[in-house]
């Protein structure tokens, strides 16, 4: 079934943020940062892979990236819905489901025998693809599933993400350059509101975390 009468996206950035925080996706540690795969340390990681094993958060969240895309992009926008390896994959299929559509997935790079192929799946020229992950930090790697996407003569012009960061600027800018909107249910923002409200981390913890949003570039630099 196809959602189409969802709450506001205020009221789903808010229960994505405590579905995210009631499974323990979410993880702050300011005083021993994790360490990202660029190297550099956050005091913030979350798993957004846990949400496929919580049925009843999986189906509202998919609901709501249903609706969301829809409502952002339009009722008959897409004939295809591309997952990026590995972590978009099973939201894409969850997605094409409740939108009736063909489900394909891009891998990170070709296989390396066979056909060599990256897109696996039947992806054919002129379909309209949306492409789906699990998030998205700075934007960097969709654009290279979006180049696999469009090199089979597909269009992409939009990607759907469960949690976006939020906190750096140039990520939606260079998506826009590059001809493709983003579209997503929650930020880290959305989720250190929640965390507040609930009390899930005590202050200390929530205020280390709020000094690397407004500046994660410097909170970075001054741990490198």
């Amino acid at each position: 079934m196809i959602p189409t009468s969802y709450p506001t996206a205020e009221e789903m950035a808010r229960l994505t943020a405590r579905m995210l925080l009631e499974i323990k996706a979410v993880h702050f540690n300011a005083a021993d940062p994790f360490i990202l795969s660029s190297g550099l340390p956050s005091p913030t990681y979350i798993d957004c892979r846990k949400l496929i094993s919580f049925p009843r958060i999986r189906a509202t969240l998919m609901d709501f990236m249903t609706v969301t895309v829809m409502r952002n992009a339009g009722f008959e926008a897409f004939d295809n819905i591309a997952g990026g390896e590995t972590a978009g994959m099973p939201f894409a299929a969850l997605v094409a489901e409740r939108m009736g559509l063909p489900m394909t997935y891009v891998r990170k790079k070709p296989k390396g025998y066979g056909r060599n192929a990256r897109i696996e799946g039947v992806m054919t020229e002129g379909e309209r693809v949306l492409l789906v992950e699990d998030l998205t930090t700075d934007g960097g790697s969709k654009l290279s599933f979006v180049d696999a996407i469009r090199e089979t003569g597909a269009s992409c012009a939009h990607t759907a993400v469960i949690f976006y960061y939020g906190i750096f600027p140039e990520t939606e800018k260079m998506l826009g350059d590059h001809g493709v909107d983003l579209h997503y249910l929650c930020t880290w923002w959305d989720v250190l509101a929640e965390a507040r409200a609930s009390g899930t981390f005590d202050e200390d913890t929530l205020s280390g975390v709020e000094a690397f949003l407004n500046d994660p570039r410097k909170w970075q630099a001054d741990r490198a």
